[in-house]
Order: C-alpha cells, then sequence, then structure tokens
C-alpha cells in the first residue's frame, strides 16, 4: 500500500519580488517556511528554499538507507551523521539543481572502513530519495568511518 505525504506552499507577487511560505505538511510538524527567490539565489537571511529542502530529504532518507545496510552488513552503526548539499546553478537550459552531495561520518563498530565506503554507496544508489534524483542530479558520497 502507498504511504502519501503532503506539503502546501503559497506564494504571492511575481518571481523576482515576491514571496512565499511553505505553509503545512502532513505531519504538522513544519508551518510557515518563508522562501523567496532572493533566499534561493543568495543569501537565505532566515528563509529556506526547495533546494534545502531537497537536501533535508537527501540527507534522512540516505541515513535511514545506510543505516538498514549497516545493519543487514551486521554492523549496525552507533551513530551517522550526514549533510546533504544539493547545488542550484543557473544553466544554457535554465536553473536546475545540479548536484546533491552527501557527506557521512560513522561511528560503526565490526566494519572496515572499505566496507564502509562500498555500503555508504550502495545506500546512495539505492535510497527512495537518489532514486527520485537519479538521472537529473549528479549524485556522490564521501564517507568516512570514524570508530
Amino acid at each position: 500500500m502507498a504511504v502519501s505525504r503532503q506539503a502546501q506552499a503559497t506564494w504571492s507577487g511575481d518571481l523576482l519580488s515576491g514571496s512565499g511560505q511553505v505553509t503545512y505538511v502532513t505531519s504538522g510538524s513544519i508551518t510557515r517556511l518563508p522562501v523567496s527567490w532572493a533566499s534561493r539565489t543568495g543569501s537565505p537571511e532566515g528563509q529556506t528554499s526547495p533546494e534545502e529542502l531537497v537536501a533535508a530529504a537527501h540527507a534522512a532518507c540516505f541515513s535511514m538507507a545506510f543505516s538498514n545496510g549497516l545493519a543487514k552488513n551486521g554492523t549496525p552503526p552507533n551513530r551517522l551523521d550526514v549533510t546533504a548539499v544539493v547545488s542550484f546553478d543557473k544553466l544554457d537550459a535554465g536553473w536546475r539543481l545540479t548536484n546533491s552531495d552527501l557527506t557521512v561520518r560513522g561511528d560503526v563498530p565490526g566494519i572496515d572502513a572499505d566496507r564502509f565506503q562500498a555500503l555508504a554507496e550502495e545506500a546512495r544508489d539505492g535510497c527512495p530519495v537518489s532514486q527520485a534524483l537519479k538521472g537529473n542530479v549528479e549524485l556522490s558520497v564521501d564517507a568516512t568511518l570514524e570508530s
């Protein structure tokens, strides 16, 4: 059975001088997140952007997929610290998401660095957000074992 989630946004005005808000998400955990074109292409100044929300989704999804892969390997993590950096750039075809670069630092007993890296790459390729981005956005992962 499919699970659906919802987000709502409002926008007022034109692209360059207007502004908007993410007004609601299914869980109710975030509301009234301000967005603007200026915050999207320049300094955020306390406002979010679609790219920041994609980065949050990718970091969370990857951390879950990687944790699962490590557990299936018999080496569940004590801790994974994941950062996703999503790039938004103006190309000949217009503004596009170009990259999602994942960085993970992990405290994982009983695994060597090579296996840690291999499982990180599997999680990068397999997490559902990566699958949604694949073919449109360059994906990378920098994995460091800290235990």
